[in-house]
């Protein structure tokens, strides 16, 4: 029983010193979920504090400021983080069969996306896609966004690369967004991306940048488009990179319209 417990111990202290965001205070709990896609793996860990049916989605390994600020809340209010680790980096990477292969994890939810998104050499092998879909699969799987009634994700972008801009007539991403609001006292790149119109109008009222994912939008593989093809709601805060208390103010917000429109579960 003693060798037992030991070896709990050590594999409990091998994993902690591993993971990139030990729990942040004594009584935060944590699960696991380990994914192998060919040589890459990655692992999912969800941190818990007084679980209220508040749960946070991280799926890029780069993207620590949204980290950060999931935990601020959850020390005051209670809820689960889902953090991805696989190296502190965006995307996958990974070889398989002598093969190089690299995909974006925010784009693995369809089997379209999969395809299309997958940068690969001519000839690879095209199991890859099914290992990929199998852990995008587990991703949903281990957030189950059926018991807490929605998607909630944390993304961080570069300062003037990507912002609210972005899906403006004539600009890259306009074909994505059916509606766009502005607040032109923000910062640009700090915003909420939802797929649907409720929760874009509250949003809306709060007077903060926000985006409505259009019905025509491509098949990228994205988990907003898996959770609209789901109907599931899909919510996003996504700020600059450093903008921590933004970062807070744009969750306490997602997170009362969430419950304004009662789609936040008591667990």
């Amino acid at each position: 029983m003693f060798k037992v417990v030991l070896s709990l111990f050590l594999i409990s202290i091998s994993f902690f010193a591993k993971a990139q965001h030990p729990p942040v205070f004594p009584a935060m709990t944590t699960d696991s979920s380990f994914i192998k896609v060919a040589d890459l793996n990655i692992t999912l860990v969800k941190y818990s504090y007084k679980p209220n049916g508040i749960r946070f989605l991280v799926v890029h390994d780069n993207e620590d400021t949204g980290v950060k600020a999931g935990f601020d809340y959850i020390r005051w209010s209670g809820g689960e983080l889902i953090d991805s680790q696989y190296g502190g980096v965006r995307d996958y990477t990974f070889d398989y069969m002598s093969d190089a292969y690299r995909i974006d994890p925010n784009a693995i939810y369809t089997e379209v996306g999969v395809n299309t998104r997958l940068k690969k050499d001519a000839y690879s092998s095209n199991e890859v896609e099914k290992f990929i879909l199998d852990a995008g699969k587990q991703i949903v799987d281990f957030y189950d966004p059926k018991s807490v009634g929605y998607f909630l994700t944390l993304h961080n972008n570069a300062d003037g690369g990507f912002g609210i801009s972005s899906y403006l007539p004539g600009y890259d991403l306009s074909s994505t967004a059916d509606s766009v609001f502005i607040n032109f006292e923000m910062d640009g790149d700090d915003l909420i991306y939802v797929t649907e119109p409720r929760l874009f109008s509250s949003l809306k009222k709060a007077n903060v940048n926000v985006i409505l994912q259009s019905k025509f939008v491509s098949n990228d593989g994205s988990l907003s488009v898996y959770a609209m093809q789901n109907n599931i709601p899909y919510i996003n805060v996504e700020v600059q990179h450093g903008h921590q208390y933004e970062n807070l103010r744009l969750i306490e917000l997602a997170i009362a319209v969430l419950k304004e429109h009662g789609l936040i579960k008591k667990e």
